[in-house]
């Protein structure tokens, strides 16, 4: 006979896995959509259920429906903001897509301080918005681009750059501006040791933080980018790239034209490689595969 104690021990409650219905995803879906302009529909239920299931079980919740409500009647935002984070996809890395930044090095930068637009010192002046900046690799990969190819901008020209994300996960990340070896090796290195500090890292191996005088250029934002700009501009080139795979057509179409309408005459738009502006309507001059222009007025 077992002892009678050992019936009276309370065992842990292990949590289970809720299910996610059809019609919960359905709901979170389009929420999503309507709220991001991120695209959930085409089988991305798994991702989800998987994204979502560890912050129900924080939460104590039992299903996927009571989070839902959880999340709309939450009237400080932040669980919104938490649920946007944990379903937005951020891939990105240094020199990502080189082909942009060798057009910045050869043709952009080249064309600006010929033109005789001028800023506050007297000199050209430039801006530019990295408008789904992840982790902050973007950016900083656009800084060191400008200062390695302009020597009006390296010694203290009127420059200044916008980077903004919808996720703050990643925002805090680009803000603290380190990174680890594997992070930092598609750095051209002679470009590496003259933006970048190498520090031991706390708990071993070491990390590289990116120097002042880039992170002082850069303004980190929260953005969503289906929320009306509050940036009055004008751009001289946006980056919005390996975002708009996540939009449908008229969503693309809408944020394709705010960016027209920011961006300076003659400033570029440079888009991802998986994507295309091919069948929409829109102001846009085609310049080469992945780039846009907004032509002189």
């Amino acid at each position: 006979m077992a002892d009678s104690h050992l019936t009276d021990i309370k065992r842990p409650v292990v949590f289970q896995p809720p299910d996610l219905t059809d019609a919960e995803y359905q709901t979170i879906a389009n929420f999503v959509h309507k709220t991001s302009g991120i695209n959930l529909l085409d089988g991305k239920k798994e991702l989800v259920r998987a994204r979502l299931t560890k912050r129900i079980a924080q939460l104590e919740m039992k299903n996927f429906k009571t989070y839902f409500q959880y999340v709309m009647t939450d009237s400080s935002g932040d669980e919104l903001v938490f649920l946007l984070d944990a379903l937005a996809t951020n891939l990105t890395s240094f020199w990502r897509e080189p082909q942009h930044f060798i057009f910045m090095a050869k043709t952009f930068l080249p064309e600006l301080e010929m033109s005789r637009k001028r800023g506050k010192t007297g000199g050209p002046r430039l801006r530019i918005w990295s408008a789904a900046c992840s982790s902050g690799e973007e950016p900083y990969t656009i800084a060191m681009v400008v200062f390695e190819n302009s020597h009006y901008f390296s010694a203290g020209g009127d420059f200044r750059m916008l980077a903004t994300d919808l996720s703050t996960k990643v925002l805090n990340v680009a803000k603290k501006g380190q990174y680890g070896p594997e992070s930092a090796k598609n750095i051209p290195p002679a470009v590496l040791a003259k933006y970048l500090t190498k520090n031991q890292a706390e708990k071993g191996g070491y990390i590289y933080t990116i120097s002042p005088e880039i992170r002082r250029l850069i303004s980190f934002r929260r953005f969503n980018l289906m929320d009306p700009m509050p940036y009055k501009g004008p751009m001289d080139l946006i980056f919005c790239r390996n975002v708009m795979i996540y939009f449908d057509r008229d969503t693309i179409a809408k944020l394709v034209d705010k960016f027209y309408k920011l961006l300076e005459p003659g400033g570029y738009l440079f888009i991802g490689h998986s994507e295309s502006l091919s069948g929409l309507q829109h102001k846009f001059t085609y310049v080469a595969p992945c780039i846009y222009r907004k032509l002189q007025r």
